[in-house]
């Protein structure tokens, strides 16, 4: 069994065809179809049910299938550590970002387009847990994340913290800075994660130590929806300072809260027990400078 075999193997798992396989790897069936009947000679079990022309994984198949994926990807990474160090930095970096933390992504995409010309990006967005389910999943190497998070399975680099403040439409009249329970009294639209424990949880912490009970007419997963519910005179909503760099800001007012020190916490996060790209590592020690 080699990692050629383990490819085939896979592609036909996947495709359930072995017609579509040998499409999809540019190869004639009868090879591809020869090189699954080594593979189940060599194991002593079947791997696929056949059923006129589809096939599906036996159960022995669902093993080999997971363990197959591992070890390609593995055996991927490896292959891409041994060329960037022969050939300096390049290639695909994939990191994801919550929205609340885009403002980090700029500054050094333009650092890497400078520096290292030949790393390509693809960056993916969502809430934290999503993001950290990404990056189980193999489907991206990093992501910065607004905490609370469960970091079992992650390494992390703290960011700073980040002061939350109030926006609210532009022609709304308001004193700088206001209280919490002035905060309490309006019509608040307040930032959720999908999954899990996050900002809109904070938040709220905050004014049941102040015993009050805010007015929330509105919850919502992304910024810039809120952003735009506040700009077009809905409500007002309270997010980290920092979040407002990575958005126009025409037709709001942001001002300081007085009484309170909310704070969100966030972090780059990857895999424990992953072999990070070069690239990525690059990326990561550009937060310590």
């Amino acid at each position: 069994m080699d990692v050629k075999q383990l490819r085939y193997f896979s592609v036909i798992a996947e495709e359930g065809q072995v017609t579509r396989a040998a499409k999809k790897l540019h190869m004639a069936q009868p090879p591809l179809s020869q090189q699954l009947k080594l593979l189940e000679e060599e194991l002593g079990v079947p791997l696929m049910d056949r059923n006129g022309r589809n096939m599906e994984l036996t159960e022995a198949g669902k093993v080999l299938y997971t363990r197959a994926q591992e070890l390609l990807r593995r055996f991927d990474e490896t292959v891409t550590e041994v060329k960037e160090v022969g050939e300096g930095l390049k290639g695909l970096l994939s990191i994801g970002s919550v929205k609340t933390c885009f403002s980090y992504i700029p500054e050094r995409l333009s650092f890497f387009r400078e520096h290292y010309p030949m790393v390509t990006f693809r960056l993916h967005e969502g809430d934290s847990f999503r993001l950290a389910t990404a990056i189980r999943n193999w489907d991206i190497e990093l992501a910065i994340v607004r905490l609370p998070l469960n970091l079992n399975d992650f390494s992390s680099l703290p960011l700073p913290n980040d002061r939350f403040v109030l926006v609210i439409p532009e022609n709304w009249i308001s004193q700088k800075p206001v209280k919490l329970r002035e905060i309490a009294d309006m019509p608040l639209m307040l930032l959720h994660r999908i999954s899990g424990v996050g900002l809109y949880e904070l938040v709220m912490d905050e004014f049941k130590k102040q015993e009050l009970e805010p007015t929330i007419v509105c919850q919502c997963a992304d910024a810039a929806m809120l952003l735009s519910l506040v700009r077009a005179g809905v409500g007002a909503t309270l997010l980290p300072k920092s979040t407002l760099l990575s958005f126009p800001t025409i037709g709001l007012k942001i001002i300081a809260i007085e009484d309170s020190s909310i704070q969100s916490e966030s972090a780059v996060i990857w895999l424990k027990d992953r072999n990070l790209s070069k690239s990525a590592v690059r990326f990561i020690e550009t937060f310590k400078t």
